[in-house]
């Protein structure tokens, strides 16, 4: 238990200001004893608090500060966490089922072991988390991601977020084509290649035979241009195909980087 003049002393955190956010009751009562359920901590900072197993179940944390602060093991189930950051917190073991999390701040955290709802991340950002587990973030969350990354000219990063995507929904051509697009990128051609010539596979089972035969042709370059010349293109076949005149590179590289939309991360 923490004495009673180190949770007073939390109030600094606001600084000078006529009303302290949140309940300074609910406040003390937590430093305390890290027990308060339900509590009203809407917009209180506790920027690298120590709240390792803490029982914070249904807590209202509204637009809380709570970077850097350690809460492994706690109990935030149930909990109104909307536009809280939580920007490289430890939430290891952390329990988050039924949590909001509407615009939470979630970037370089640790869910390491975290217990969360399905597609629970699909409305926060967590760009740099860690150890997040499969099915919180959905295949337009995963895709998304992967397209904030390839604009960035991430390409390492955009490929394995195409990864987790083609992980959570393979029959999602879209993903496929990025992924190539992304492999290309890096001078990957073979797998680029691979990934488009799969793409036109699904797309052909989906009954749209103008893009299929556009990846088939594709693919089928890229694998030219890498076998007749028995190098690989180095900094970008990727390049080449977003660029060129090929009819699949106008028609299908805009769709995969930007069709799915509901959520960027």
């Amino acid at each position: 238990m923490r004495p009673l003049a180190f949770a007073l002393s939390a109030t600094c955190f606001w600084g000078a200001g006529p009303a302290i956010a949140g309940n300074e009751e609910h406040l003390i009562q937590l430093l305390e004893s890290r027990q308060c359920r339900s509590c009203q901590l809407n917009d209180v900072d506790l920027t690298h608090a120590d709240l390792r197993d803490a029982d914070l179940n249904g807590a209202h944390l509204q637009r809380a500060n709570l970077s850097q602060a350690r809460l492994d093991g706690a109990d935030l189930s149930g909990s109104d966490l909307s536009f809280t950051s939580l920007q490289g917190a430890s939430l290891r073991g952390t329990d988050l089922r039924n949590s909001r999390l509407i615009g939470t701040d979630l970037r370089r955290t640790d869910l390491t072991g975290a217990l969360l709802d399905p597609k629970a991340l699909d409305q926060s950002h967590w760009d740099g988390a860690r150890g997040v587990s499969q099915g919180a973030r959905s295949h337009a969350g995963l895709h998304n991601a992967g397209v904030n990354a390839a604009q960035a000219g991430r390409w390492p990063a955009a490929e394995q977020l195409f990864n987790a995507a083609i992980k959570a929904a393979p029959e999602e051509p879209l993903s496929w084509v990025a992924r190539g697009l992304s492999r290309g990128e890096q001078g990957k051609d073979d797998l680029a290649s691979r990934d488009l010539a799969h793409a036109g596979q699904l797309f052909a089972e989906q009954g749209d035979m103008v893009k299929a035969d556009q990846l088939k042709e594709a693919s089928q370059l890229v694998y030219d241009t890498t076998n007749k010349t028995g190098v690989q293109s180095g900094n970008g076949i990727g390049s080449v195909l977003l660029s060129s005149a090929l009819s699949t590179a106008q028609a299908i590289a805009p769709i995969a980087l930007k069709a799915l939309m509901p959520m960027l991360p």
